[in-house]
């Protein structure tokens, strides 16, 4: 249940020979960081001394090296590696374009973007083809899309109210101040104790009253009977979904949950360890989800994530990233946009989580107005850490570990 998180990131620089950079990132809790790293400089010679102009030849250059992928293949601190360099490779491409990735990609021709995709393991369920079709479909009114992000942004919800181990008070008072603040919907962790789950459901109900959705995540905590009794004994408080029921590798175990609370109204919602398309492509296939939620560096950066927003099209399911991480907000918000503007068309039932924190790290951080993303407008990938973050806090020589030591 991630008591312990100390949010980490292993932090990419990519620099040209003209002196252009780019910047990714992939999101860690802690230790293991080091691994990711390690992982990164292992991937290093498939990049050093080589271009990027083609971005779907360079996701698959870093996914495809045949002794690599007998390190996963494609899941795993691999697969996190190549998502923190593909991220970067976009960054520096946006950054030279001028336009923010979310724009740059919705402005891309369908043929473009279906070129950024590794098509192996996904026939049987999308083809190229139907891809092309899909985002033909969603050229009308994508003009109109893009101004009304950039009037009105894209909707969240947070998870700052429902931490586990927040006295009631805290609870209250965070949910009351979440409404205020504009937002439809908020989340709470649910898993450790089912009475005082229940207990902490019914305050917070009361406390947004009927209008606000209150979605629940578990990150993975229960086998499928225990899912369903934790889940009936909240169904009164009308949950809007439960997130990460059972493990994220368990795609029957998520069918089995999601048709035991069908009745209830419940939807089951998972993805942020999911570890590739193939898995998210079978959850669809196997009518095991109700919400897909794409994580920006759990799978292998935007390319494979724009598989997975297809994906979700062809099977007319919602995308509701995961975003709980240091950098996380700032990259999937430009996953989101671009799937509203040129991909699904669609905000219904859409909406990114939020976590107030660690922004003030980002040179370009996501920007919350009531209750909705602001559409980034800075050329890049809004990853670039701020230089005095680097310097304070990099592994293990700033002094910010320096005094942790000390004391």
């Amino acid at each position: 249940m991630n008591p312990d998180p100390d949010y980490s990131a292993a932090y990419v620089v990519l620099r040209t020979e003209d002196g252009s950079e780019g910047y990714g990132l992939t999101f860690t809790i802690g230790r293991g960081n080091e691994v990711c790293r390690a992982a990164i400089d292992a991937l290093a010679p498939l990049v050093i001394g080589d271009g990027i102009d083609d971005l779907g030849e360079f996701a698959r250059r870093l996914t495809h090296d045949s002794q690599i992928r007998w390190l996963g293949p494609e899941k795993g601190v691999m697969h996190l590696a190549a998502a923190a360099l593909i991220n970067a490779a976009w960054d520096l491409t946006a950054r030279a374009a001028g336009k923010p990735v979310w724009r740059l990609l919705a402005d891309m021709e369908p043929e473009q973007i279906v070129d950024l995709v590794d098509w192996r393991y996904l026939s049987d369920a999308l083809t190229r083809d139907e891809a092309l079709a899909l985002l033909h479909a969603a050229r009308p009114g994508r003009e109109q899309r893009i101004a009304r992000l950039m009037a009105d942004g894209y909707p969240a919800y947070t998870t700052s109210p429902g931490w586990l181990g927040y006295h009631d008070d805290k609870l209250v008072r965070l949910a009351k101040e979440a409404v205020a603040d504009g937002y439809q919907q908020i989340k709470l962790k649910v898993g450790a104790d089912l009475a005082d789950d229940v207990r902490r459901m019914e305050l917070a109900r009361r406390t947004v009253g009927d209008d606000i959705r209150i979605a629940v995540d578990a990150n993975q905590r229960w086998d499928v009977g225990t899912a369903l009794e934790w889940m009936t004994a909240l169904a009164p408080y009308r949950p809007w979904w439960i997130e990460e029921p059972t493990s994220p590798d368990d795609i029957l175990g998520h069918a089995a949950i999601r048709r035991g609370l069908l009745p209830a109204g419940i939807k089951v919602a998972t993805g942020e360890h999911v570890q590739n398309r193939i898995v998210f492509k079978q959850l669809l296939q196997a009518e095991a989800v109700d919400i897909v939620q794409i994580d920006a560096c759990r799978v292998a950066g935007v390319n494979e994530n724009i598989a997975i927003l297809l994906l979700a099209a062809k099977f007319g399911k919602p995308v509701c990233p995961h975003a709980g991480g240091v950098g996380l907000c700032e990259l999937v918000q430009h996953l989101s946009m671009f799937d509203y503007a040129a991909v699904s068309g669609r905000l219904d039932d859409r909406v990114i989580e939020f976590v107030d924190h660690l922004h003030e790290h980002f040179e370009d951080p996501a920007v919350i107005v009531n209750g909705a993303y602001r559409a980034p407008t800075a050329p890049g990938f809004s990853a670039r850490i701020r230089p005095a973050t680097l310097r304070e806090f990099s592994y293990p020589d700033g002094p910010a570990w320096a005094s942790e030591g000390d004391a």
